[in-house]
């Protein structure tokens, strides 16, 4: 087993990794494909994936600094002889939600770019400045120019809460990109990469010949690390943690090749030795969860929904579908890819329990708006369970829905108060991590939710009535005999018939019986 070395956390400096002893994971052989296969490139992936380590280990490679490689794929595969003038620009830092800011950002850091190749130009406008310097780079090295754009997109995410700032931004950057496609010829290589896929149409309608490649099998890896990785570069790290429990915790990330982890998780599990939720509490952006509950996106549907090519890339200003939105942050991933009759069609889910865990969690707390309260509820919900005190349980569903505000219930038709109380029992039970599925396919139709916990199994049919209970939920786990699927687990099993009053807007029925087989 290799030594133990220093844990990158937060380092995105190819130089300080390899001259510090730090882990790297070598994604250098993926680079050189890229380099050999094309010119220009566009990579979509969830923050605090190793992109901007990507492309500092870009820079650093077309610049010619071979000490930092010894010992890679790409040592004995690249030309040392030759080095590229390197135009990197990162949106990484700033304020973007006020006016004007964009263009002074950009402007300092052409000012730096120019300075380093002791150019000044006669421009003033930041695209033209752009061009000039791609120009002048080409002519006074005698090699082409290399552009490396991180978080591209950026100075639209963080101001899309100010719409008018957004598209202001969005319209400065898609003259600024359209630069590339003009200036081809001296250009060896561009690679862009953000968290968002913006359209074509809407951000690079100039620059027709970037290929995508955020599902490029081939690419799939090109940020994270695989189980090949944990079990080998990490192997030092691993003895006294469950390795199943760190597949279940933080793998499942999918772009159509092998699946993985994310980085940030990996490193600081291995630092602080816990399971806990590092990614997602790192900067869960609060526009998502506004998003969520004010089109009444129903919980339990999250793990189960369906997109396609087109819908999947649409995502824009004004147009912001929930599956591309969730896929292309991260807190959801492709789970199954079907082509039918040439088209392709996608099912995205949870990618692992740390993100089922916590997205439902914050949901609950932005219903409840109290949480104290919404934590001591969990906490109660799991002590009840594993009493089986249903009658315990009933009085703290009762709860549930009294805890919410009441200005939340705004729709009276009836399957949206049936979906809604169907996600807020839910996420509660997704919230402490416990194994729960909806819709769950049987002989006899689909059951509304099934829960599996210490070693028993709870079916879940939620019914809304008028005023008072009819008893037709439990009646309905009976006669469809949802129980016969789960005969063969030998454990006990309990149908959960649940009413919820339209008028009173909370359960009014809560009926439990035991399967006999």
């Amino acid at each position: 087993m290799t030594a133990r070395k220093q844990l990158p956390i937060g380092i995105q400096t190819f130089s300080k990794i390899r001259e510090n002893d730090y882990y790297y994971i070598d994604k250098t052989g993926l680079a050189l494909e890229l380099i050999n296969g094309g010119t220009h490139y566009f990579l979509s992936r969830p923050r605090r994936f190793g992109k901007s380590l990507f492309l500092d280990t870009l820079k650093e490679l077309f610049e010619g600094n071979e000490p930092l490689f010894d010992g890679l794929i790409a040592h004995q595969q690249w030309d040392w002889s030759v080095r590229y003038p390197v135009l990197r620009i990162s949106f990484g830092i700033g304020n973007f939600t006020t006016p004007e800011y964009l263009a002074k950002n950009l402007a300092a850091q052409l000012d730096n770019l120019e300075a380093l190749f002791d150019f000044s130009s006669e421009y003033t406008t930041c695209p033209e400045r752009f061009q000039a310097l791609i120009q002048h780079a080409h002519k006074v090295t005698g090699q082409t120019v290399v552009i490396l754009i991180d978080e591209y997109d950026k100075p639209i995410l963080d101001a899309l809460e100010y719409p008018e700032v957004a598209k202001k931004n969005r319209d400065f950057l898609r003259g600024f990109y359209g630069t590339i496609k003009d200036y081809d010829t001296h250009i060896k290589f561009s690679f862009l990469t953000g968290v968002s896929k913006f359209s074509k149409v809407s951000l690079f309608s100039g620059l027709n010949n970037l290929y995508d490649i955020t599902l490029d099998e081939c690419y799939s890896s090109l940020c994270g690390y695989t189980d090949h990785d944990i079990d080998t570069v990490f192997a030092v790290e691993l003895p006294g943690l469950d390795r199943e429990e760190i597949r279940d915790w933080y793998n499942g990330y999918n772009w159509l090749g092998e699946g993985v982890y994310n980085p940030f998780d990996i490193l600081q599990l291995f630092k602080r030795r816990e399971f806990k939720n590092y990614w997602f509490e790192s900067g869960t952006p609060a526009f998502l969860i506004n998003i969520l509950t004010r089109r009444h996106v129903l919980t339990p549907q999250l793990n189960q929904l369906s997109s396609d090519d087109e819908l999947l890339s649409s995502f824009d200003i004004d147009n912001m579908p929930i599956e591309a939105l969730m896929f292309q942050t991260g807190y959801l991933t492709i789970k199954k890819r079907e082509n039918l009759e040439g088209n392709y069609f996608y099912t995205l889910g949870y990618p692992n329990r740390e993100v089922y865990q916590s997205l439902n969690n914050s949901l609950l707390k932005y219903l409840v708006q109290d949480g104290g309260l919404q934590v001591r509820q969990r906490l109660e919900l799991r002590r009840l369970l594993l009493a089986n005190n249903f009658d315990g349980l009933k009085t703290l569903f009762h709860s549930f829905f009294a805890s919410i505000p009441h200005h939340w219930y705004t729709n009276n038709d009836i399957q949206h108060f049936e979906g809604f109380y169907a996600s807020v029992f839910y996420s509660y039970f997704a919230a402490l991590g416990l194994d729960v599925i909806v819709e769950d396919c049987t002989n006899h139709g689909r059951l509304d939710m099934t829960l599996k916990f210490n070693r028993h199994v709870y079916l879940f049919e939620f019914k809304v009535v008028e005023m008072v209970p009819e008893g037709n939920a439990l009646q309905q786990l009976k006669d469809k005999a949802y129980a016969e699927k789960y005969r063969h687990l030998g454990q006990p099993v309990f149908l959960v018939g649940v009413e919820f009053s339209k008028v009173g807007r909370n359960l009014v029925g809560f009926e439990v019986e035991r399967y006999e087989t």
